[in-house]
């Protein structure tokens, strides 16, 4: 499995539709990218949603990294959680707050990093979360999965700062 990822990635920002709402139609007080990057680099615990066998939705929440501009998250491919991405890899991942909210929306891909990108997940996740200290190379058999965004949704004062960013 590839084990990078385009960081390249340039989101389109917009108002999201969300009719009877009032979310404006003006760009004006939309909030920029770099809100949503930092709440992501700050998160401790993202709340996946997938889809079950049947199709209902199953959430957890679950440790990850947002780093070099992709977002990380781990996990056995043993949970359900796993197992839905298996058969189905389309997520959505929210964080915490539901006052300031970041929403993302994509595809989900079990990834094996390479040597450099496994050393600084290990960091990363070792300084955020304590007590847990990962080793890079517990990755190289799988559980480890790269969320490529589609779309991703955020606000802090609903409607008016509401924002929808879309990718190519």
């Amino acid at each position: 499995m590839d084990s990078t990822a385009s960081n390249t990635l340039s989101p389109r920002a917009s108002r999201p539709y969300i009719p009877g709402y009032g979310v404006p139609g003006s760009e004006e007080g939309m909030l920029p990218w770099e809100h949503v990057t930092s709440k992501l680099a700050g998160a401790k615990n993202y709340w996946i949603c997938t889809a079950t066998r049947d199709g209902a939705p199953h959430c957890t929440p679950i440790w990850g990294a947002y780093l070099e501009g992709v977002l990380y998250l781990e996990g056995s491919p043993r949970t359900r959680r796993g197992r839905d991405i298996a058969r189905n890899p389309h997520v959505a991942v929210h964080l915490e707050s539901g006052d300031d909210v970041v929403i993302l929306e994509g595809v989900a891909e079990e990834v094996i990093p390479d040597s450099d990108l496994a050393q600084k997940l290990a960091a990363a996740m070792g300084s955020k979360y304590e007590g847990y200290q990962p080793e890079p190379e517990q990755w190289a058999e799988g559980g480890l999965y790269r969320i490529t965004p589609k779309v991703v949704f955020a606000w802090t004062q609903f409607p008016t700062d509401a924002t929808r960013w879309t990718f190519e």
